[in-house]
């Protein structure tokens, strides 16, 4: 009796969890092979109208600066704010980092990587502290950054995804 219940619960613990790992893998799948969902989008947007008003009442810069989500930066980066030969200026998120943390990525990597692309706007392309200087985390405050570091503190983002509230 107690072998063919033990054999019952493992037979039930290997269903559920070949369910899991299938719904799993069908997410991940879904996930890289799909657009964000429109409320991040919408969300990004808000966020960026916010910042392009932000720069323009602080530093009377009117320059929209496009923003691009990405699946083909390295997964240790959050994003990047890019300056090509020709002038053109592009932000662009990594789209895997929005599995961990919607919230982490619109409001601190996103003024984040604002900062650095107005430093682009005006000229300044130091390299200055891995292009964190004091100008830059001025300009990173002024865009209401949560965090103006240089790096990211994955506790940040661990903390973020814990907070129910």
């Amino acid at each position: 009796m107690f072998l063919k219940r033990l054999k019952l619960f493992f037979t039930a613990v290997t269903v559920l969890g070949t369910i899991f790992l299938i719904y799993s893998i069908y997410n991940t799948h879904k996930f890289k092979t799909s657009d964000l969902d429109e409320k991040t989008k919408n969300r990004i947007n808000q966020k960026t109208i916010y910042l392009q008003s932000l720069a323009y009442r602080k530093f009377a810069v009117k320059r929209k600066i496009p923003i691009k989500i990405s699946n083909k930066l390295p997964s240790n980066l959050f994003g990047a704010a890019t300056f090509s030969q020709t002038g053109e200026i592009v932000i662009y998120l990594n789209k895997k980092r929005f599995k961990e943390s919607v919230d982490y990525m619109i409001e601190d990597v996103l003024p984040h990587e604002y900062a650095h692309a107005l430093m682009f706007v005006f000229g300044d392309v130091s390299k200055e502290n891995g292009g964190h200087s004091k100008k830059w985390q001025n300009i990173c405050k002024a865009l209401e950054g949560k965090r103006c570091n240089r790096f990211v503190n994955h506790n940040d983002v661990i903390f973020d995804k814990t907070n129910l509230f």
